[in-house]
């Protein structure tokens, strides 16, 4: 008797298996593209593209996800503009100031030193020479002139727009106003929450 039921519980597995061979697609698709989907080469030519190009340029005015359109060109007007008109839209506060000077640390202090005085490692082992101070005279250092350079760079120094983001830059910004402040011996820019306990009047203040 066993061996019967053995036998005929191979016979069902066999049937089973057999009754599902060759049989790889269903009876009905629904939207067959969805399970058949044609794969393109990258730069390959297909007629259901344009000039049947497979690597199509985006649309005019696309902004890559993340990307922050930055209005002043890489010119010496477009500087100009930058440093006159471009303000720093972070508030000042110890987080952004925190962030500021660690991204410095990581980014610039290597060339510019870490009081800003032009004094980094690669000045003192005169790899690069001639980095002026933030408070050298006749240097017109401003909000907008301090992001305007770490979006193009200038002169030996390369642009850091692929290695930091808008936030990081005016977090930097901050940073760098506040050493310019330290080397020229004025006013620094302080955390809202601590104007009051410092004595600085805030701008509402300033108004009444």
């Amino acid at each position: 008797m066993k061996k019967i039921l053995h036998i005929s519980v191979a016979l069902i597995a066999l049937i089973a298996l057999t009754s599902c061979a060759g049989d790889t697609k269903p009876s009905i698709q629904y939207m067959p593209n969805m399970y058949e989907p044609v794969g393109y080469e990258t730069y390959g030519e297909y007629e259901v593209f344009p000039n049947q190009q497979e690597a199509l340029l985006p649309v005019s005015g696309t902004v890559p996800r993340g990307y922050a359109p930055y209005e002043y060109p890489n010119t010496t007007k477009g500087s100009d503009a930058a440093k006159k008109d471009l303000k720093n839209p972070l508030k000042v506060t110890q987080k952004n100031l925190d962030a500021g000077k660690e991204l410095y640390t990581i980014y610039c202090a290597v060339c510019h030193g870490d009081k800003g005085d032009g004094n980094g490692i690669l000045m003192q082992r005169e790899k690069i020479l001639g980095i002026p101070s933030y408070a050298a005279p006749g240097r017109l250092i401003t909000q907008g002139g301090v992001y305007h350079v770490q979006m193009y760079g200038l002169n030996s120094m390369g642009s850091y727009a692929s290695q930091t983001n808008e936030l990081e830059r005016w977090q930097i910004t901050q940073h760098v106003m506040n050493l310019k402040a330290t080397l020229e011996g004025t006013a620094l820019l302080v955390p809202e929450a601590e104007q009051e306990s410092v004595g600085v009047k805030t701008h509402n203040e300033q108004t009444h």
